[in-house]
């Protein structure tokens, strides 16, 4: 089951958020991660899913909503995407992506985008499953402040 995430989610949210940037190689920091995702949705800075399986949350899904000036449309930024190992496997990550993708459309935008690790193989043939397609046009940059 997935839903929209709001305030009263933030503790569920929050620990599995924290799960998320420990797969990224962060530190673990469950302050950190409640605070974060506290402000994120204090301020509707992004849009938040929870999944649940057997009534617990086991996923969730973060999209940042922003502009394509070249389209001249709204576009929305699939930034984070994380199934608890223990969920893994049973669909969860689909319908999390389902549940954004309608939740793009709904809200106008032209495209959705999204970035994974180049290593991250199973996250790849999730996204091409879903009709997702590899840019080969444009490379990403970074410039760390």
């Amino acid at each position: 089951m997935v839903r929209r995430a709001g305030a009263a989610d933030l503790a569920a949210l929050a620990g599995l958020f924290d799960a998320y940037r420990q797969f990224y190689g962060q530190a673990p920091d469950a302050a950190l991660a409640r605070r974060f995702l506290g402000e994120r949705i204090a301020r509707n800075e992004s849009v938040l899913f929870l999944g649940a399986l057997a009534g617990e949350p086991a996923g969730f899904c973060q999209l940042y909503p922003s502009f394509c000036s070249v389209e001249a449309a709204p576009v929305m930024v699939l930034y984070d995407l994380f199934v608890g190992p223990a969920a893994r496997g049973r669909g969860l990550a689909g319908a999390l992506m389902h549940a954004a993708e309608a939740h793009a459309r709904g809200a106008g935008c032209a495209r959705l985008d999204l970035s994974t690790a180049h290593d991250n193989l199973a996250a790849q043939a999730l996204y091409e499953s879903r009709g997702w397609v590899r840019d080969e046009v444009f490379r990403v940059y970074t410039l760390r402040l």
